[in-house]
């Protein structure tokens, strides 16, 4: 019985699957990022994920800035704050 639940164990640990990704770097940015990482904690794998992450969500970030001037500067109306309050409380 034991077998059995080591088969189905490493059955569900064959269902993850992770991508490699290859990354060169120069000695200069090795020595950076390898420093960076021992500092913070962090392995590389988790510094780049998370800096990419970051730099997709301000790109998105900014995209939407720019749609939003684009769309005021066509129709260029403003609320107050006061207007805006009153707006939420009867939307609740």
């Amino acid at each position: 019985m034991n077998f059995s639940t080591n088969v189905v164990q490493c059955k569900q640990e064959l269902e993850v699957f992770m991508s490699v990704v290859s990354l060169r770097l120069n000695e200069e940015e090795n020595n950076l990022f390898r420093t960076y990482s021992r500092h913070t904690g962090k392995s590389l794998s988790e510094l780049f994920k998370s800096a990419l992450a970051n730099q997709i969500e301000d790109e998105f970030d900014y995209d939407t800035g720019i749609k939003a001037l684009k769309d005021f500067e066509k129709k260029p109306i403003t609320y107050s704050i006061d207007d805006l309050i009153l707006e939420l409380e009867n939307d609740l």
